[in-house]
């Protein structure tokens, strides 16, 4: 079963059990570099696991970009 929730402005479906920190590991990347967001609250790296994502829900995956 699914879920939908919006992920950096675009609707996605996402298993039923989804925490952050699956949606992190299922998007790559360098965990160590990212921040997480959920309904406008930053989800702290030691909550990721517990975090279950909610039909709904609006999360941002914000990662730093180098540029100038």
């Amino acid at each position: 079963m699914t879920v939908q929730v919006t992920v950096n402005s675009v609707a996605t479906d996402v298993a039923d059990d989804t925490t952050v920190a699956t949606l992190v590991a299922e998007r790559g990347g360098r965990h160590d570099r990212i921040a997480v967001a959920r309904n406008g609250d930053v989800v702290p790296r030691s909550s990721w696991a517990a975090t279950q994502l909610s039909p709904g829900d609006d999360v941002e995956v914000l990662a730093p970009t180098a540029g100038g």
